[in-house]
């Protein structure tokens, strides 16, 4: 029995001729559209303990990673190739200390009124906030690792509202 295989949705980023574009979104109307992304990163417990303490060499580690996500995700359109630069209305970090894991989650929520959704700058505000923690603890412990970072939810578009 042969089975026709069903054909794949086309990319948006491709034109006809195979070639990597920009999306015209001038025709889109300007909606609101949220995005929601995690990510962990997991150490050992002194090594969060250590953090947790405040007393890490570099500093404030929670503090300074959520500042970065922060500023990663208002220079996504910088990072990501064939982003839109957006005018965010909000973008949060929140970092939680976790001993089951043991390690950080990291979670962040941006927020825009445009033409497109804003599931990049979320996951680059994740992904840079990971980044960040690593680095400021990579001298204490050489085996910390960074995992699960994906879109947690969107809404708001002409797709509507996802939820992983």
């Amino acid at each position: 029995m042969t089975r026709k295989a069903s054909p794949l949705p086309a990319l948006t980023h491709i034109d006809a001729a195979g070639e990597a574009r920009m999306v015209d979104v001038s025709e889109k109307p300007a909606t609101e559209r949220q995005a929601v992304a995690e990510g962990r990163v997991v150490m050992s417990q002194s090594t969060l303990d250590l953090i947790v303490s405040g007393n890490a060499k570099k500093g404030d580690v929670l503090g300074t990673a959520r500042i970065a996500g922060i500023m990663a995700a208002k220079r996504t359109a910088e990072l990501i190739p064939l982003c839109h630069p957006l005018t965010l209305s909000k973008v949060t970090v929140d970092i939680a200390p976790d001993a089951a894991l043991p390690g950080c989650l990291v979670r962040a929520s941006v927020k825009v009124t445009g033409p497109t959704g804003v599931e990049m700058e979320a996951l680059t505000a994740v992904s840079v906030a990971c980044l960040t923690i690593y680095d400021m603890i990579k001298a204490v412990e050489r085996g910390v690792h960074i995992e699960g970072i994906h879109l947690v939810e969107k809404i708001g578009g002409k797709s509507g509202h996802y939820r992983a």
